[in-house]
C-alpha cells in the first residue's frame, strides 16, 4: 500500500483523495492550503472531479483567505493602555493586579496584570464570552427584518478559522467572535449575510437581493473584509 494518499488535479487545483469504506457522502476539506476529498471507496472518480469542479469557486476563496492569514504579519500584542476595537467602539486595556477575570468598565477594559502573551490570551477569552449576547440581538434584528424571524434557530459564536459565519438549514447560525475587532458596518455585513440565508440557502441572484435590500453598500464592507481580515485572525 502506498504511504501516500493518491491526488488529482481538478480545474489547476491540486486535490488530496482519500476514500473509506465507512463513508456515505463525498466532502471537501481546506485546511492548511490543502483541498482534500473525503469519498466513499467506491465512488467513481469522475463524481468526484464534478463535485470539486462544481466546488471551484469555494475552494478559491477558501484557499485564498488561509494564504492572507498565514501571510500576514504579526499583529503586535497587547500592552497596558493600548486601544482594542470592540463592536465600533474603542476601549483601553488596563492590567490591573489581583483581578480573577477580565471585565469592562466604561471605556477600559481591565485585566490582570501579565505578559503581551498573557494579556492577548484575556482579550481573546473575553471577547468570546462578551459576544453571545450582542450577535443574538443583531443577527435577530435583521432576521426580524428580512420577515424571517420564525426561521431563525440558535445565534452562537465561532471560532473557526475557514469561515467568518455559516447558517444551517434548521436556521441556527454562527458568527466568529473576532468580528468583534472590525468596523461595527463589517459585522452587520456578516449578520446579515448569514440572517439572508434563512430566505435562501445559497448565493443566487434572489439571496443577494435579499443583502442589498436592507445594505446597499454591502460590496464595500465585503472588500474589506477580504483585504484586512486576516488582521483579525492574526
Amino acid at each position: 500500500m502506498s504511504a501516500h494518499p493518491p491526488t488529482l488535479t481538478v480545474a489547476g487545483l491540486r486535490v488530496v483523495l482519500r476514500r473509506s469504506a465507512r463513508r456515505r457522502t463525498l466532502a471537501l476539506q481546506v485546511r492548511g492550503g490543502v483541498v482534500t476529498a473525503y469519498a466513499p471507496t467506491r465512488l467513481p472518480e469522475a463524481t468526484i472531479r464534478a463535485f470539486v469542479e462544481a466546488k471551484r469557486d469555494w475552494l478559491a476563496h477558501h484557499l485564498d483567505r488561509q494564504a492572507q492569514v498565514a501571510a500576514a504579519p504579526p499583529t503586535p500584542l497587547p500592552s497596558d493602555g493600548a486601544p482594542i476595537s470592540f463592536l465600533g467602539e474603542m476601549l483601553t486595556l488596563r492590567a490591573v493586579p489581583g483581578l480573577t477575570q477580565p471585565v469592562r468598565v466604561g471605556h477600559e477594559l481591565r485585566l490582570l496584570a501579565a505578559d503581551p502573551a498573557g494579556l492577548a490570551a484575556q482579550v481573546q477569552a473575553w471577547r468570546r464570552a462578551a459576544t453571545p449576547e450582542p450577535y443574538t440581538r443583531l443577527v435577530r434584528d435583521f432576521a426580524a427584518r428580512l420577515g424571517a424571524l420564525d426561521r431563525l434557530g440558535t445565534v452562537r459564536v465561532s471560532d473557526t478559522r475557514s469561515r467568518w459565519g455559516s447558517c444551517t438549514a434548521r436556521g441556527d447560525i454562527r458568527l466568529h467572535w473576532a468580528l468583534s475587532a472590525a468596523p461595527l458596518p463589517v459585522l452587520e455585513y456578516v449578520a446579515l449575510h448569514e440572517a439572508a440565508h434563512l430566505l435562501e440557502l445559497n448565493h443566487s441572484p434572489r439571496y443577494w437581493a435579499h443583502v442589498a435590500r436592507l445594505m446597499p453598500d454591502h460590496r464595500a464592507q465585503r472588500a474589506w473584509l477580504r483585504a484586512h481580515g486576516a488582521e483579525l485572525l492574526a
